[in-house]
């Protein structure tokens, strides 16, 4: 399921329009992706949580020239499915 058919399912359940159906799933996600670049959690209980994950430095390799390359730290989205969503799709 992409975001449009996202949208779709929303207007037809809510018995919204389609721009009232796409501005609820814009502010949605706009929310999750404010919250986790403050470092926040987002958790939907039984579905899953969204957390950031810190990246130390390390040492890569450059595919092409074989070269060892120093990775910079990061932080990256992390997705955890809970255990209700979990049951449920191994049905």
């Amino acid at each position: 399921m992409n975001k449009l058919e996202l949208i779709s399912a929303l207007k037809t359940e809510a018995n919204i329009s389609k721009a009232e159906a796409a501005k609820v799933v814009q502010i949605f996600f706009d929310n999750m992706a404010d919250a986790m670049a403050r470092g926040k959690r987002v958790e939907i209980r039984g579905l899953c949580s969204f957390f950031v994950k810190d990246y130390k430095s390390y040492t890569g390799r450059n595919p092409k020239t074989g070269e060892q390359v120093t990775i910079r730290p990061k932080k990256l989205p992390f997705f955890k499915s809970g255990k209700e969503l979990k049951e449920r799709v191994d049905y």
